[in-house]
């Protein structure tokens, strides 16, 4: 049986997300979960949460509390990762994070979902205008800066995947339909397909879904 490793920069299990990948991956593959924050205290974790100047990322807890974590500090943790599920056997890692990290050291392939996300959109564009969901309001002018730099007019607005805030999708929906943008991307691993089904209840263009995305990519590789 092929084995895919996944690694979340929160913890694992991600039963808010692995499971709908699974679903559109071969029956026969197995998933093995690691989180960058598996086994730490709390104590730990709070050493990880961003200080002024850092990037912020968000994930989940095994708990289902949503976590802001420091890019800076998560990079070495998820190297060390890395190594565990090469360790394995594994025939390719997914890094569960839309986020840009740097090259990490690996034998086996990674899926970097930041630039697989991109190719898609760049492919699929035809026009210019692009809309882009995040998870948090202080993500909003960095994430823009990020899609206008790859010559995409863009507008970037905000819901959070980790709270049950129906509304929080409906206005952000809305926002991306007042701008008639061509494209909308749910920048952020943690979203779910019935989030998805609520921006398109509002907007009149394609929206993609990272996570699907990348387990389609993956699934390609078996």
């Amino acid at each position: 049986m092929p084995k895919f490793g996944l690694i979340t920069i929160g913890q694992s299990p991600r039963t808010d997300m692995t499971p709908e990948m699974k679903a559109v991956m071969n029956k026969d593959v197995e998933l093995i979960e690691l989180g960058a924050l598996d086994h730490l205290t709390n104590e730990e974790i709070r050493k990880h949460r961003p200080v002024d100047g850092d990037q912020t990322l968000i994930s989940r807890l095994a708990n289902g509390d949503e976590i802001k974590i420091s890019k800076r500090t998560l990079t070495p943790l998820i190297q060390d990762k890395i190594y565990q599920l090469e360790s394995q056997n594994v025939s390719a890692i997914i890094l569960v994070c839309t986020g840009s990290f740097p090259s990490f050291h690996h034998q086996k392939p990674i899926l970097y979902p930041d630039k697989i996300v991109y190719k898609v959109v760049e492919g699929l564009l035809k026009q210019n205008k692009l809309g882009v969901i995040v998870p948090l309001p202080d993500q909003v002018e960095d994430m823009a800066l990020k899609w206008n730099s790859k010559a995409f007019i863009t507008k970037c607005v905000y819901a959070n995947p980790y709270k049950n805030n129906t509304e929080s999708f409906v206005s952000a929906s809305k926002k991306l339909a007042e701008e008639d943008v061509d494209l909308i991307v749910l920048d952020c691993m943690g979203y779910t397909e019935s989030q998805k089904e609520i921006v398109k209840v509002h907007v009149n263009c394609p929206v993609i879904l990272s996570k699907t995305i990348i387990a389609r990519v993956a699934n390609e590789l078996l």
